[in-house]
C-alpha cells in the first residue's frame, strides 16, 4: 500500500493517527477526575486497534476526545492527536465539524439512542452525506440506499423509508455503521459496536466491520471490554487501566504472551470452553482505583497478586514505564516485574486451558 495523502494531496509522513501523551480530565465539585493519563499510540490505514479494558478504564474517553467530542467547558484536553497529518487537539469546532464524518467518524454504543426516532434511517444517512457534499436530495438518498445494501440490509430501498423503531437491534446498528461509512471516511472508531447483541448479530457486526476496513482502506479502532471478539478481527491490542496503557502490541503477542497482570487477570476473567464442567472463573479481586484520588505507584498495584514480588516496594511508588518486557520492541507493557514470561508461562497459562 502507498503511503498516505492529506485531504490536501500531500503526502503525510507517519501512521495516519497518531496519539501522544493524551489527557482527559473533568472538574467536578469533588476534585479533577483523570479519566485518561498520557496515553499514546498509533494506527496505520489498512490495520484494526482493539482498546480494551474495564468500564471505566478510559476507552470511550479517549476516543472521544480524538474527534474532539467533549464539551469543552466541562473537560480539560490536553497532548496531541493527529488525523490524516493534521492536530485535532486545539482545533476551531467549525474545522472538527468538517472532519467529524468525513476524515474520521464513530459508531456509538447504543444505535437506538444514536439515531433519531422521528425521522427515516434513509434521511438519516442522506443528511449526513450532504452535509459534506454539495447534491440534491435525490442524489443524496440513492447514496443511502446504496450504503445499506452494502451494509447488508436487505430490500434497501424500501427499508430506507422505515424508522428506527422498525429495525431490530442488530440491523440499527448496521444502519450506525452505513451513517458512519456514507463519506468514505479513512478512521472508524466503533465504540461497543456488539454491546447487548446475541452472539451471532455480534460475529456479522464484526466481520462487517472487518469487510468494510478492507474495502474502504481505513484504520479502525475498536472499543471493547471482551477481549474475546478482538482475536479475529485486530492486528494490534491496546490495554487500558485507570486511564493509562499498561500494555501494547500486536495482538497474538499480547494475547498470547502477555506480560501484565492485569492482561492476565482479564484472560482468566473469560470463561473456557475447554476446562472441566462447572469450573470455576478466576475474577480480578477488588475495585478499579477511583480516578478523583489517584494512588501512587502502579495504578493495578493494590489488586495484583504479584506485587510482593517487586523488590523495595516499588510498585506501591514508582509508575513504571510502558516498555519492552521481552525480545519483542514491538510488545510493551507497564509493570516492575522482572520475568513476566516466565511467570505467566510456569503459573497463569495453565489456568487458562
Amino acid at each position: 500500500m502507498s503511503g498516505p495523502e492529506r485531504s490536501g494531496g500531500g503526502p503525510v509522513s507517519g501512521p495516519f493517527v497518531q496519539v501522544r501523551d493524551l489527557t482527559v480530565q473533568f472538574p467536578v465539585a469533588g476534585g479533577v477526575v483523570r479519566a485518561v493519563q498520557g496515553l499514546s499510540y498509533t494506527v496505520e490505514l489498512g490495520r484494526t486497534l482493539a482498546i480494551v479494558g474495564e468500564s471505566g478504564s478510559g476507552k470511550s474517553a479517549s476516543s472521544l476526545a480524538l474527534l474532539g467530542l467533549h464539551d469543552r467547558r466541562r473537560s480539560s484536553i490536553t497532548g496531541s492527536v493527529t488525523i490524516d497529518g493534521q492536530e485535532f487537539i486545539g482545533m476551531p469546532e467549525a474545522e472538527l465539524r468538517h472532519h467529524r464524518g468525513n476524515t474520521a467518524a464513530m459508531i456509538f454504543q447504543d444505535p437506538r439512542a444514536s439515531l433519531h426516532p422521528y425521522l427515516t434511517v434513509g434521511y438519516q444517512i442522506a443528511e449526513a452525506y450532504r452535509l459534506h457534499h454539495r447534491t440534491t436530495r435525490r442524489a443524496a438518498r440513492a447514496h443511502a440506499v446504496d450504503m445499506l445494501g452494502r451494509v447488508g440490509i436487505p430490500h434497501p430501498a424500501r427499508r430506507a423509508d422505515d424508522y428506527p423503531h422498525e429495525f431490530s437491534g442488530g440491523m440499527c446498528q448496521r444502519v450506525m455503521i452505513a451513517m458512519a461509512l456514507v463519506n468514505d471516511p479513512k478512521l472508524l472508531i466503533a465504540d461497543e459496536p456488539t454491546t447487548a447483541l446475541d452472539v451471532t448479530v455480534q460475529a456479522q457486526i464484526l466481520g462487517l466491520i472487518a469487510a468494510l476496513r478492507e474495502e474502504f482502506g481505513s484504520a479502525v479502532i475498536l472499543i471493547t471490554h471482551d477481549l474475546g471478539v478482538v482475536t479475529d478481527v485486530s492486528d494490534d491490542v491496546l490495554v487500558m487501566y485507570a486511564g493509562r496503557g499498561v500494555e501494547h502490541g500486536p495482538v497474538r503477542s499480547v494475547l498470547g504472551s502477555p506480560t501484565h497482570p492485569y492482561t492476565w487477570g482479564l484472560l482468566e476473567s473469560l470463561p473456557s470452553l475447554s476446562g472441566p464442567a462447572g469450573g470455576r472463573l478466576h475474577p480480578i479481586p477488588g475495585m478499579p482505583p477511583n480516578l478523583l484520588e489517584p494512588l501512587p505507584g502502579c495504578p493495578f498495584h493494590a489488586r495484583c497478586e504479584f506485587r510482593d514480588r517487586v523488590a523495595g516496594g516499588r510498585c506501591h511508588t514508582h509508575l513504571p514505564d510502558l516498555a519492552a518486557r521481552t525480545g519483542d520492541d514491538a510488545h510493551r507493557s507497564r509493570c516492575h516485574l522482572d520475568d513476566p514470561d516466565a511467570i505467566f508461562a510456569v503459573e497463569i497459562a495453565s489456568r487458562l486451558l
